[in-house]
């Protein structure tokens, strides 16, 4: 009967550490240095405002690529840099129904990504306040990538 009773506590440890560990690595984390994401109808108004183009990371839940550069690139001091200087950063879920606001009407972001020509992700895109696309890129870029192409 004890022999049970040890079993049985050992294999609820074990249980109890898998879970905390899988919560624990699932849960968002707050990424220091990142860039102050706004959502597209609210980067489109401050770009009114300040002569900025819009930076639009096209991300998708899941993506690895999407999660390394958030995690890695966005927050390098040398691209904040050149994103604070002359850009508005948003994110939109470029796989999701959720209804966005793109130039003052309502759209599903899968649809919305799909006519700028997101289709893998990540995608990036340069907008500029009318929402007109300037460039386009999709695949991860890393730090230099990221920042050339910013720069061009």
């Amino acid at each position: 009967m004890s022999k049970k009773i040890i079993i049985t506590g050992v294999i609820s440890t074990f249980i109890a550490i898998f879970l905390f560990n899988a919560l624990k690595t699932t849960a968002p984390q707050e990424i220091e240095n990142a860039p102050e994401w706004r959502t597209l109808a609210a980067a489109q108004e401050e770009a009114k405002e300040s002569d900025k183009l819009i930076l639009v990371d096209v991300y998708e839940v899941g993506c690895k690529y999407c999660r390394a550069m958030e995690r890695e690139v966005y927050p390098d001091s040398t691209v904040r840099a050149v994103l604070d200087a002359g850009y508005i950063p948003a994110k939109v879920d470029g796989n999701s129904e959720e209804l966005i606001t793109f130039n003052g009407e309502q759209v599903m972001a899968r649809n919305w990504a799909q006519s700028q020509g997101v289709y893998v992700f990540p995608g990036t895109l340069i907008l500029d306040a009318e929402g007109n696309q300037v460039k386009q890129r999709t695949g991860f870029m890393n730090v230099d990538e990221l920042r050339q192409f910013l720069y061009q």
